[in-house]
């Protein structure tokens, strides 16, 4: 991993990997990694920095994460990788039939039907309590400060602000009268620089640390949910709440050129970044910027995604196994289908935007990799009155054909977006990373993970890298950074290669990589975003 730490940033953003000895909190605002950083001066390890970090996230980043959205993270500690799975499932009591009796032939993403139970919270108090040193209350009590004092907002938050305010004008039928109260009580979405509080979003924060987050699930906060939805006519009730579990599970992995590369096992997509890995890991790889490269990348996470988009919904409901999806052969029979020019996508037979991410490290060894999200932006765009919480919309990727794997049914988890990553080398942790940005993620993991194992790039570089994103069909997006010639070879191999102005899409990143002979931490930060890395 030496070259890693000694390349230079080829690539014009002017930034550098950044390097520490005691401690490294790496995230997309600088508030947050700041009060993460802060925990773990205060006696805190990385687990207690992820829970600080994550909750002020909800509170200066409210744009693409909340109290009310799910989380997923992989947690390094004691020389073991753990997984949690902390997303929620859909109301008991909802079904196809009963959507349709609302007037919907698919999941609409707004309003109720699309929210299911959020994870959040007790994600937050099941981390701290079997990995952190400090109490829950003293975890979250930097973010219950930023949200009763206020933060002044920073640049690319104030820009996605604007645009959730201007598209929740201009939908209708929808009820958004508290999210406006809560998020822009001016009138307007706060510009950059001025300050925003919510003492309700305070008094929450508040209930989850004094009780470990039964509130949510179980006392006050869960009666205002359930009554919340009740008013609505929505699906979701406090039965849902008080039955929600948080999951920890055993982390999947595929061995990429002598580095395990570790995801969250479905019911999120971090198999399909394992299955585009597992059918390049056949080639060999020794140019980035050469058409070639993109080609074949482009191919396999086309492939992967359409096994992905057919196969993968909550793990126990699943037509084939992880096993099955992930193995050699199956790798060998996809990658055979890739050739000189660009193909149309279809699934195989293995058998035959809103989102945050951040990054913690120790100087312990502990380090963890952290998502979570409301999905679209806010998310629902359902707030509960005197609460600052916003509801999240993952249920609205469900489908509502019977015959699909992830058919929309009650109590069910549905195909999830958010995605952390983990590497580790001959048993050794290497580091967290993630890409965020909905189905971005798993090509953004690809992307980071050859950029840093096949070309050899540290962490700011692999992440400064000009990115690219398949849409649909042959249809790829590429930044506006993204090499020109190359990008007209593409075209020629038969992609429709469209080139993006806006980098919004093509998700925001954290790295920390750990030498293990020395203990050094060297980070990344997304330069699309308002990143940060806070050291020790």
């Amino acid at each position: 991993m030496e070259q890693i730490h000694q390349k230079f940033n080829p690539y014009a953003i002017a930034r550098e990997s950044v390097y520490a000895k005691k401690g490294m909190v790496a995230t997309s605002q600088p508030l947050a990694a700041e009060a993460g950083l802060g925990i773990l001066k205060k006696g805190g390890n990385a687990i207690d920095a992820a829970i600080a970090t994550a909750a002020c996230l909800t509170v200066v980043e409210p744009t693409s994460n909340g109290i009310g959205g799910d989380a997923f993270a992989l947690v390094w500690t004691k020389g073991e990788l753990h997984g949690l799975n902390g997303s929620g499932r859909s109301p008991e009591h909802i079904s196809i039939e009963a959507v349709k009796e609302k007037g919907y032939d698919a999941i609409p993403p707004f309003g109720w039907i699309p929210v299911t139970v959020p994870g959040v919270p007790k994600a937050w108090a099941e981390l701290s309590r079997r990995f952190g040193k400090l109490s829950l209350k003293e975890t979250l009590q930097p973010a219950i400060e930023y949200a009763r004092e206020g933060f002044p907002v920073s640049p690319i938050l104030a820009r996605f602000w604007k645009k959730s305010y201007q598209m929740y004008q201009k939908e209708e039928g929808y009820d958004f009268a508290a999210w406006f109260e809560t998020f822009a009580p001016d009138g307007r979405a706060p510009k950059v620089g001025e300050i925003w509080k919510s003492a309700d979003h305070a008094a929450t924060l508040e209930a989850i640390a004094e009780t470990d987050a039964a509130s949510f699930y179980e006392g006050e906060l869960a009666d205002k949910i359930a009554r919340a939805s009740e008013e609505a006519g929505g699906f979701l009730t406090k039965t849902d709440l008080e039955k929600h579990e948080t999951e920890w599970v055993t982390p999947i992995k595929v061995n990429y050129r002598g580095h395990d590369i570790w995801e969250i096992p479905p019911n999120g997509q971090g198999i399909i970044a394992l299955k585009a890995l597992n059918i390049l890991k056949g080639y060999s790889m020794t140019a980035k910027e050469s058409v070639d490269t993109y080609h074949k990348q482009m191919e396999a996470m086309k492939l992967a995604f359409e096994d992905g988009k057919r196969h993968i919904t909550e793990e126990i409901q699943m037509r084939y196994t992880t096993k099955q999806l992930l193995s050699e052969e199956y790798a060998a029979s996809r990658r055979a289908l890739i050739g000189e020019e660009a193909i149309l996508p279809n699934a195989g037979d293995p058998a035959g935007s809103g989102t945050v991410y951040l990054a913690t490290a120790d100087e312990e060894g502990n380090m963890v990799s952290f998502i979570q999200s409301n999905y679209k932006g806010f998310g629902s765009g359902v707030v509960i009155p005197g609460t600052g919480i916003a509801m999240q919309n993952r249920g609205w990727d469900f489908s509502m054909d019977e015959t699909h794997v992830n058919v929309l049914a009650g109590g069910k988890r549905t195909y999830h977006t958010i995605i952390p990553g983990f590497i580790t080398k001959n048993n050794e942790a290497i580091g967290p990373f993630g890409v965020m940005g909905g189905f971005m993620q798993p090509q953004g993991h690809v992307q980071v993970v050859m950029n840093t194992i096949d070309f050899g790039l540290h962490p700011q570089a692999a992440l400064d890298a000009p990115r690219w994103q398949w849409l649909k069909e042959k249809r790829i997006e590429v930044e506006h950074r993204f090499p020109y010639t190359i990008a007209q070879e593409l075209r020629q191999k038969g992609h429709d290669i469209h080139i993006q102005l806006e980098p919004n899409s093509f998700g925001r990143g954290q790295i920390i990589w750990r030498n293990p002979e020395t203990g050094v931490l060297s980070g990344g930060t997304e330069s699309r975003a308002d990143g940060h890395i806070a050291v020790w």
